[in-house]
């Protein structure tokens, strides 16, 4: 199985589009998607230097409407919204993602654009950000922002299902997009703005554990399993403004294996850890939006309409047959749940 191009070196510039698919037209986006890896490949061909990526995701509530009898990737859900106090993480609607990244505007822009001219009869765009990379890698607060990022095959191993060879390759995507008030941010002392990241601003030197506030946004995205091993996840922010609405703040995008982390991470963030600890950053930054798609391998992805075709139909159900005399009186079925669980740095 191959990837999309999901690790790779970080873009100066990205378009992302989270699209809902209009009802009835599920049959004629199934039939876009495996056309989506030409039509990239054909404007990035054009120059081929600037590094013109997209990586697709699709919803859980568009996977059920597209592939309604075939399997499903086991980790795929709605995203988890999450009410702190005082913050709040919302759901918000997005059956398809366009993570569009490269070195020049033009390149994604045009992209986007015949992307837009073949699924825009069938969908309606729920958000659109057009992003940059500010200065040296960093976010509209003034810090550096993805210094934690795992490289080289640790980023794979971070970022690629392992665990299911239905859906190997693939990989689970979080957005949101999150607006500052950098009017009340810069209202606070340096000092005091390096208390709520838990790093020094000018040359990007993380605190120390002891030094480190507990509610500081480093110290609770800091997630480890059972064993005490960093579980990591890869991340894509971008920093975006509108002069008109006067918002601007920063997209966060982050990939992972498990998006059990990453909601492990916004847990600790919105709710606290210990509940109530809530991270700091969202006194000055606020999310707007937030959903969860997976990404499939590009193999998955050019052959994936082949998914709905080749499903079963669902069996007839069996004529009911007579209870069976037992010692005991009926009691609830039992069930199998889950739990699961702007990120930076």
């Amino acid at each position: 199985m191959v990837t999309q191009k999901i690790v790779a070196t970080p873009p100066k510039t990205s378009i992302f589009l989270t699209l809902t698919i209009r009802p009835g037209a599920e049959s004629a986006v199934l039939a876009l998607l495996p056309g989506i890896s030409g039509r990239t490949r054909s404007v990035g061909f054009r120059h081929p230097d600037l590094d013109l990526l997209n990586v697709v995701g699709i919803g859980s509530d568009a996977w059920d409407r597209l592939f309604p009898h075939a399997p499903k990737p086991k980790n795929l859900h709605p995203f988890q919204e999450l009410h702190g106090q005082p913050h709040r993480a919302p759901s918000t609607p997005g059956d398809l993602l366009f993570h569009i990244r490269g070195r020049t505007p033009d390149m994604c822009f045009e992209l986007a654009r015949l992307l837009m001219v073949d699924f825009g009869p069938h969908v309606d765009v729920e958000d659109e950000v057009h992003a940059f990379k500010y200065f040296d890698e960093r976010d509209l607060l003034g810090f550096v922002d993805g210094t934690e990022n795992p490289e080289d095959q640790d980023a794979y191993d971070a970022v690629l299902v392992d665990d299911d060879p239905r859906f190997a390759a693939g990989s689970y995507v979080h957005v949101q997009k999150y607006t500052h008030d950098m009017s009340a941010w810069e209202s606070i002392s340096v000092e005091e703005q390096e208390r709520v990241i838990g790093r020094t601003k000018s040359d990007d030197v993380e605190f120390s554990d002891d030094a480190k506030p507990s509610n500081s946004h480093l110290a609770l995205n800091d997630v480890s399993d059972e064993d005490g091993n960093d579980l990591d996840i890869l991340r894509y922010n971008m920093a975006f403004g509108d002069f008109s609405s006067g918002d601007m703040g920063t997209y966060f995008i982050g990939y992972a294996k498990d998006p059990g982390v990453t909601e492990q991470m916004l847990e600790n963030m919105f709710l606290g850890d210990p509940p109530g600890n809530y991270d700091r950053i969202l006194d000055f930054s606020t999310a707007q939006t937030g959903a969860l798609f997976f990404v499939p391998s590009i193999d998955l992805l050019d052959e994936i309409d082949a998914l709905a075709e080749d499903s079963p139909e669902p069996a007839d159900e069996p004529e009911p047959s007579a209870p069976l005399a037992t010692d005991t009186e009926p009691g609830d079925n039992p069930h199998v749940g889950f739990t699961v669980g702007p990120l930076r740095d």
